[in-house]
């Protein structure tokens, strides 16, 4: 056989091999339109205005139907929506939006920017008859809202560079006071029927922007009194989502039937120290503990490791301010830990007293672990546990305690989460005090520039972490549960439950 047959004869054995190959490489499956999905909910939505919804509850169901000009997604990355950018004055005093163009209401209206300047003057309080008496308290500091071309303009009484709830107002169509029966939004879905107490029913925007979302045709939000008897629906199959499941609920569901998903919830896990007790005063004694702990053990334990590890009072969660640099700072190390406390003259340890709510399984738990990991450095940790109306009265307002386990909600507003540390902050129930910190504080709400207010940030969560201000352990997941016969159900790092990507698997 010459050499140009033997050449033939391998080009087509190797295009034969490429075509088992590609024969035997799975296909992408491409998501189905239709159908209907049912989410538990264990709380009644009484307000659907969105200017003057304030629970979790409310706004999750409601970011299905209204947007804002900016959004979050699952990543917690916060990207445009119905504005295309933002300008902020160098003087942090006005906000300049660009609004995007070709965006319809659910009514087929197209959105404009004199929809946008009635929706922030409205939950701004700034229209004729509302007396200056903002919907959205956040909002007050907004003295004009004017539009030139596709930009409008947001104008402060004072600077303010981190307005959060100005990206994130619910445009609703100019004039529509009556919003909260009509539902006009701009989302993927429109509102259907509400029967109070019992449901909450969406359908698909034939008209969304989106070029394949959403998938379903329906979406049921459906009310129980409580999660008990939520996740009983789910087991029975009445229900095909359940969020915010606890761990335990998680591990007692069929692998086969459910998918469980997890997210971080821009949360922390917080063993909080009282800093002008002894021997927590001493930072040495602080850092010595911190070194003492083992996170990676508590989220095991815990939390069958659905949590992010944390070493400073911010989540991961939050790009862009948070500092990566201090992560690991405080990883295991008794030799450190040790010579800290014997530095610090407690080498034979102490008794210290853990507040914990006896309503709060994953600080119960935490607080057994902790016991076991401190006694390596000789601290005797004794476990109080308290009804959570004592626990909040105790450790919020009277600071009458040692240490205690909290878990802090995180907004995210950046600022929200690190001005609790200033030294006059009502919200800093720690004790700590530091001048450094209150400087940069004042200086965030006047820089304009975004990544020298990342900076701030970064300095601020360096400095708590190189004090020791508490002890952070963890950014405990959201669980959710997921029926298998639904896909594309996203967990975001905050309570919303967007329904955009879900569809029949």
């Amino acid at each position: 056989m010459n050499k140009s047959v033997l050449r033939a004869v391998s080009l087509l054995l190797i295009a034969a091999m490429g075509l088992s190959f590609t024969s035997c490489r799975k296909k992408k499956k491409t998501p189905a339109y239709g159908g209907s999905a049912i989410v538990g909910i264990t709380e009644v939505p009484e307000q659907l205005d969105p200017h003057k919804a304030t629970s979790q509850c409310e706004k999750e169901i409601l970011v299905n139907i209204f947007e804002g000009l900016y959004k979050f997604n699952s990543n917690g990355e916060f990207i445009p929506c119905l504005a295309s950018e933002v300008t902020i004055s160098p003087d942090a005093r006005s906000y300049t939006f660009t609004i995007k163009e070709d965006i319809r209401f659910h009514d087929g209206s197209d959105l404009d920017t004199g929809d946008v300047v009635y929706s922030i003057k409205r939950a701004a309080g700034l229209l004729p008859g509302q007396n200056d008496t903002p919907l959205i308290p956040e909002l007050d500091p907004v003295v004009s809202v004017t539009a030139s071309d596709l930009q409008v303009t947001v104008t402060l009484d004072s600077p303010d560079s981190e307005l959060i709830e100005l990206y994130t107002t619910a445009i609703i169509p100019e004039g529509a006071d009556d919003i909260a029966t009509t539902m006009i939004g701009t989302g993927p879905f429109k509102f259907d029927s509400y029967t109070p107490g019992q449901e909450l029913t969406l359908k698909r925007n034939e008209d969304s922007r989106k070029k394949k979302e959403p998938y379903l045709d329906t979406v049921v939000f459906k009310i129980f009194p409580d999660m008990d008897t939520a996740f009983t629906a789910l087991q029975n199959g009445t229900i095909d989502i359940l969020p915010y499941i606890s761990n335990s609920m998680a591990s007692m569901l069929d692998a086969e039937t459910f998918r469980i998903q997890g997210k971080a919830s821009n949360s922390v896990q917080v063993f909080a120290f009282n800093n002008n007790i002894e021997p927590l005063d001493d930072k040495r004694v602080r850092q010595a503990i911190n070194y003492a702990v083992n996170r990676d053990d508590i989220i095991l334990r815990t939390m069958n490791e659905r949590g992010d590890e944390l070493t400073t009072g911010m989540s991961p969660i939050m790009v862009g301010p948070y500092n990566p640099s201090v992560n690991g700072t405080y990883a295991q190390d008794l030799v450190t830990a040790q010579a800290l406390m014997e530095q610090a003259g407690y080498q034979r340890g102490f008794d210290l007293t853990v507040l914990v709510p006896s309503d709060d399984q994953l600080q119960i738990d935490t607080s057994l672990v902790l016991q076991e990991q401190l006694a390596a450095l000789n601290i005797d940790l004794h476990v109080e546990l308290v009804d959570p109306a004592t626990f909040n009265e105790r450790v919020f307002e009277q600071k009458d305690y040692e240490t205690a386990l909290v878990t802090l909600p995180c907004s995210f507003d950046p600022y929200e989460v690190v001005s609790r540390y200033a030294s006059d902050s009502p919200d800093n129930f720690i004790g700590y005090r530091n001048t450094l910190i209150d400087l940069r504080l004042q200086e965030i709400p006047l820089t304009a520039d975004e990544d020298d207010r990342y900076e701030l940030y970064h300095e601020i969560l360096s400095q708590l972490t190189s004090d020791a201000c508490s002890c952070y352990i963890q950014d405990p997941y959201y669980i959710c549960a997921v029926n298998k016969r639904l896909a594309g159900f996203k967990v975001f790092p905050e309570h919303v439950l967007d329904m955009s990507s879900v569809h029949l698997a």
